[in-house]
């Protein structure tokens, strides 16, 4: 677990002051590539550890060795929290982590640190191929959460944009696409980051509820979207050696049915449109049986003809 190793990783520099990533890779039974990654990932979310190059250079971690969390400072304790909270929404065994994490802080610092952990979380499941750079104004919108303090942007597309100003109250990252959750007038709202601009932070106070949970919220998103994008669905036989790249291609869009005598896996695709599901099929040629609906079967046997009509021989 990725959180569970970069704490063992802070807490193994604070014994030693100055490490190495292979040192920190033999001590934690990683490669020395993955021991890299986690230094990179602490030093780049604003804890002080920085590489000194040369001979008998490494890893230091600035301000001495320690052996608990007391010695962060708060905007340590805080850019932690916000590199770990993403990932213990992953299983109940990072969430533990987390929370007992918070309780090894300083009482002084576990509210804002708890609300670091509480910012963000990651959405695994796709909605598409996407490979998009987290825009610069997420650190920005971050820190407006963690503070909580009203945001002020523009919103829209082209020259149809509108002003608003929100309560922010967590950001998700999916598909590498990040989206606001955020209290307006008219109750909650979710605002694509890539659609705002000139993004304000006040020095309002943002009402957040008390028993608003980010993970529920975002769950409630997800739904609302795909009862919009799944009003289709076709059967579709997958050999079963095919079944796990199927699956991470179409996220949630793909439902295992069950086993079939032959070899292969009976799932549901879904999708709004017959040619929506044909399409995404189309590339997996004759590897993939769509048994029914007819009308994805025949958009299907169109592409087909028109690859073959532009570039058959």
């Amino acid at each position: 677990m990725r959180a569970d190793r970069l704490v063992a990783t802070l807490l193994f520099m604070q014994t030693r002051g100055r490490v190495t990533a292979a040192e920190v890779a033999a001590e934690l039974e990683v490669s020395v590539a993955t021991a890299r990654r986690d230094l990179e990932a602490l030093s780049t979310a604003g804890i002080p550890v920085y590489p000194q190059a040369g001979r008998g250079g490494g890893w230091t971690l600035v301000g001495g060795a320690r052996t608990d969390l007391s010695g962060l400072t708060a905007p340590e304790a805080q850019s932690l929290f916000l590199l770990l909270g993403p990932m213990a929404t992953a299983t109940p065994a990072t969430r533990s982590t987390v929370r007992k994490l918070l309780h090894a802080l300083p009482r002084s610092f576990r509210t804002d640190a708890e609300a670091a952990a509480g910012a963000m979380i990651v959405d695994p499941a796709r909605w598409g191929e996407r490979d998009q750079p987290a825009p610069d104004a997420v650190r920005e919108l971050q820190r407006a959460v963690v503070r909580r303090r009203r945001v002020r942007f523009d919103y829209g597309r082209g020259d149809s944009r509108t002003r608003r100003t929100v309560d922010p109250w967590g950001l998700t990252d999916k598909d590498a696409v990040w989206y606001l959750i955020a209290g307006t007038e008219r109750g909650q709202r979710t605002f694509r980051v890539d659609r705002m601009t000139d993004i304000e932070i006040s020095d309002e106070s943002a009402h957040r509820p008390a028993d608003f949970d980010l993970d529920t919220a975002w769950s409630e998103v997800v739904e609302e979207v795909e009862r919009h994008r799944s009003t289709l669905s076709a059967t579709v036989l997958v050999p079963d050696h095919l079944l796990a790249v199927l699956r991470h291609q179409q996220g949630r869009h793909c439902v295992v049915e069950g086993p079939m005598p032959d070899g292969r896996t009976r799932v549901r695709i879904t999708a709004p449109s017959p040619l929506m599901i044909a399409q995404q099929l189309a590339g997996w040629g004759a590897a993939l049986e769509v048994t029914e609906p007819d009308s994805v079967r025949a958009e299907l046997a169109r592409l087909g003809t028109e690859l073959v009509a532009r570039h058959g021989t």
